[in-house]
């Protein structure tokens, strides 16, 4: 039997992270059961940060300005607000997507970093990957800065959780951290290159390239 498509929502307003995520493990474990399809979820939150399995409680710089959150995901810190588009994606990974074969997880990641890429180029901008950093990211004025992170949790062979790709975010908000442990590198976003794109456009960036990479 042909698997039918992800299906895709984009939330309106701001979504409550506490939120998302228990609407996410309902979501998956709905999957698992087999009474719900795949599903791409496309949100921004209010101002917060969430710490990945990886976080080390020292890169949390200012605990008081945000409220935090264990994600439970893999990573590190991770910033989250108005202007970042937060891609939750939930597949079953014990089923092949496009080129990307099946219980592969470094595979899929390797789907996430190319489906970003993909969608960053729809606007003129190079996004790259770097040995040993997660996230993508941007040479700069003869230095890099992040303009993606990604961080995943697979359960019972569902993805969830997924990536957050900086639109038009306050770059400041990100002091609070060093996002995902790196202090030699900033982090940007499609504004600050100068690229005014709505989200909506970005939206439907993400959906082209998604389909180009997982279906």
């Amino acid at each position: 039997m042909l698997k039918s498509p992800a299906t895709w929502h984009v939330e309106d307003g701001l979504t409550p992270y506490d939120t998302a995520v228990s609407a996410m493990q309902d979501h998956i474990a709905a999957m698992q059961a087999g009474i719900a399809a795949e599903k791409i979820w496309l949100v921004e939150h209010p101002p917060l940060y969430t710490a990945g399995t990886s976080a080390n409680p020292a890169d949390l710089q200012d605990a008081g300005r945000f409220p935090t959150y264990d994600a439970g995901r893999g990573g590190q810190w991770t910033y989250h607000g108005p202007g970042q588009r937060v891609a939750y994606v939930m597949l079953d990974l014990k089923q092949p997507h496009g080129n990307i074969p099946a219980r592969d997880v470094r595979a899929f990641v390797h789907g996430l970093e190319t489906w970003m890429i993909g969608t960053l180029a729809d606007f003129g901008v190079k996004g790259e990957v770097r040995t040993g950093r997660v996230g993508i990211w941007i040479a700069r004025n003869g230095g890099e800065e992040k303009i993606g992170a990604i961080g995943v949790r697979v359960s019972r062979w569902v993805s969830w959780h997924g990536m957050a790709l900086n639109v038009k975010p306050d770059l400041e908000h990100f002091s609070g951290i060093i996002p995902c442990g790196i202090r030699e590198h900033g982090v940007t976003s499609l504004a600050a290159l100068g690229v005014d794109a709505t989200m909506a456009q970005v939206d439907a960036a993400l959906r082209r390239n998604f389909s180009k990479v997982f279906e």
